[in-house]
């Protein structure tokens, strides 16, 4: 018992003394807890919304500060006329509009009723009918309230009206999100172990000794699997489009240079991650650790994004799945343009750059 005892103590030293080891046992539980507990909600705070109020009279203006005190939503544009709310739509700085009729307190005064327009953004259609039910019970508190207090009936027609996907097709929101994790997910992981195996093949030299140049020996190892990966994306979309009746309502060759564009990032990330690791377990740990867990919770994909804390959102922009959901949705449901989704584009021409310059760092450095 005294030998069985003394191993067992061996054995803590040696996992208290490994750092990495304690990061998984202790670390890991208490990072998923907190980001399932911050992410895993139905309650959406702060959504960005557009106003669009000719009337700027007492009754719309108090109605509008009650939407604003909800906690519910931000409003991120106060625009003058509905005509202006397709461009803000399809960028995506927006997720509902409110819309006033020009006489809204004439209306109500003199005729006892008045209609409001609500615009969902029903790309996400579980978002979009979320917001769409909390504008609609702010607006009916605030007309009860007002019925109280007035001689006349008194009573606000609200419409409602979802834009992109009047249907609420859950798919919609489902494709674009499925076709964003696995891609990042093929792309990273299957490059992740490239540069691992050859450590562990012992063939690494041989590429040492090579003519070749660090970011040739990057690119020759990221074509193949960029060329894979834009077959998987073909695939995808055909299944989203003949199976599940996915629109493309945006430009074919859009799609095609966005998505290229996204998986080039996605398998720099993963080069990156081989250069780091120094077994391909490890690589494919760090993958799957690294970008499955973001990718699903932090991007926007299952959760919307706008219920989380600020400081998962700016963790969520560091992500490329984040960025590349908004193009695809954007082009795919919206019918969105560069013109449109040049933002997003740049941000993940950036990644791509980063990441390859770190790849090329670390590989001048390790190798």
């Amino acid at each position: 018992m005294n030998r069985f005892s003394a191993f067992i103590i061996k054995e803590f030293r040696h996992i208290l003394r490994d750092r990495r080891t304690l990061l998984i046992l202790f670390g890991m539980p208490m990072a998923q807890v907190l980001l399932f507990g911050f992410v895993l909600t139905n309650e959406i705070k702060n959504a960005a919304i557009a106003i669009v109020d000719p009337s700027k009279d007492a009754q719309s203006t108090a109605l509008i500060q009650k939407l604003a005190s909800s906690g519910y939503f931000r409003i991120e544009k106060n625009l003058e006329a509905a005509s202006q709310l397709d461009p803000a739509f399809k960028e995506g700085k927006i997720k509902l509009a409110v819309v006033f009729p020009p006489d809204f307190a004439r209306q109500l005064d003199h005729d006892g009723s008045a209609p409001i327009q609500l615009l969902g953004d029903a790309s996400d259609p579980n978002t979009a009918t979320t917001l769409i039910n909390y504008a609609s019970n702010i607006i009916q508190d605030f007309s009860t309230q007002r019925k109280a207090e007035a001689v006349l009936p008194y009573q606000i027609e609200v419409q409602t009206h979802m834009l992109y996907n009047p249907e609420l097709k859950a798919v919609y929101s489902f494709v674009p999100g499925v076709m964003t994790l696995i891609l990042m997910l093929i792309s990273a992981m299957m490059t992740s172990i490239t540069i691992a195996k050859e450590k562990e093949l012992g063939t690494m030299e041989v590429l040492l000794a090579s003519p070749l140049k660090p970011i040739q020996i990057i690119l020759g190892k990221t074509t193949p699997y960029l060329v894979l990966s834009f077959i998987n994306a073909i695939i995808v979309v055909l299944i989203g489009v003949f199976v599940f009746g996915m629109p493309i309502r945006g430009s074919i060759l859009l799609l095609g240079l966005e998505s290229a564009l996204y998986m080039f990032v996605a398998l720099s990330l993963g080069i990156l991650i081989s250069t780091r690791a120094a077994t391909q377990q490890a690589a494919l740990f760090m993958s799957a650790l690294g970008l499955l867990m973001p990718t699903m919770l932090l991007s926007g994909f299952i959760f919307p994004r706008e219920s989380m804390p600020y400081v998962l959102q700016a963790l969520g922009n560091i992500i490329p799945a984040t960025w590349f959901n908004q193009i695809i949705k954007g082009v795919m449901i919206k019918g969105a343009g560069i013109e449109v989704l040049w933002f997003q584009t740049c941000v993940l021409g950036v990644m791509a750059i980063v990441f390859v310059v770190l790849s090329m760092r670390n590989f001048k450095d390790r190798l």
